[in-house]
């Protein structure tokens, strides 16, 4: 991972990327390394009615502001929630796009074996715009995932899972969702911390690997 110096994540909706690499995240900002996150909804149709129809947006805004990563590399897209099948081709053409102008050395998407639909679109269109150029792995959402391959590991520091609760934390419009606990963001971080011998991780699936050096 030392050589990887541009870093994308791929967030289907506000606060997948923090859930699936938050961690990551933050010691890849701490390294020096050039981050950018792209969120494909600002979720607005999951709100409930009498909040603002742009918290979601200043939110996803907030957090990955506490993982370091500069607003200027934040995009947010306005796919519909629970609709991006149907608009696969058009969320293939912002990814080709973005990797035509981006170029970068790593992409973290959700899972392809995702059950949410989103997030399965995701996955399969960032695995055809990235699969020549760039190494894919596949962030973990263990309330989705119907099966995982543990298959590469990122250790964590205190202060970097520290930076992912304080961004999910920003979510106040979903901190009613049992697995935004800063009590199961720490007991996942350290299972699989236990996996490689440290304290705490997060692990991804290895869907594309290059070498370049």
């Amino acid at each position: 991972m030392k050589t990887k110096k541009r870093i994308l994540i791929l967030s289907p909706h506000t606060d997948d990327g923090e859930f699936g690499c938050g961690g990551t995240i933050a010691r890849f900002v701490e390294a020096g390394k050039e981050v950018h996150y792209l969120a494909f909804s600002d979720c607005e149709k999951s709100l409930p009615p009498d909040m603002p129809r742009d918290t979601l947006v200043h939110e996803l805004r907030n957090a990955t502001g506490q993982l370091g990563i500069p607003s200027a590399n934040v995009r947010i897209e306005q796919f519909e929630v629970r609709c991006f099948e149907r608009d696969r081709q058009e969320i293939l053409e912002v990814l080709v796009d973005l990797q035509r102008r981006l170029r970068p050395d790593l992409v973290f998407l959700p899972s392809p074996r995702d059950l949410h639909q989103d997030h399965h679109t995701v996955a399969m269109e960032g695995l055809r715009a990235f699969k020549l150029s760039a190494t894919v792995l596949a962030y973990e959402m263990p309330w989705n995932n119907l099966t995982f391959e543990t298959t590469c590991f990122v250790p964590l520091e205190e202060s970097q899972l520290r930076k992912k609760i304080a961004a999910l934390a920003c979510y106040e419009s979903q901190k009613d969702r049992f697995y935004a606990t800063e009590e199961f963001i720490r007991a996942l971080a350290l299972t699989r911390g236990t996996q490689i011998g440290t304290r705490h991780a997060e692990t991804f699936e290895v869907l594309r690997w290059i070498v370049n050096d």
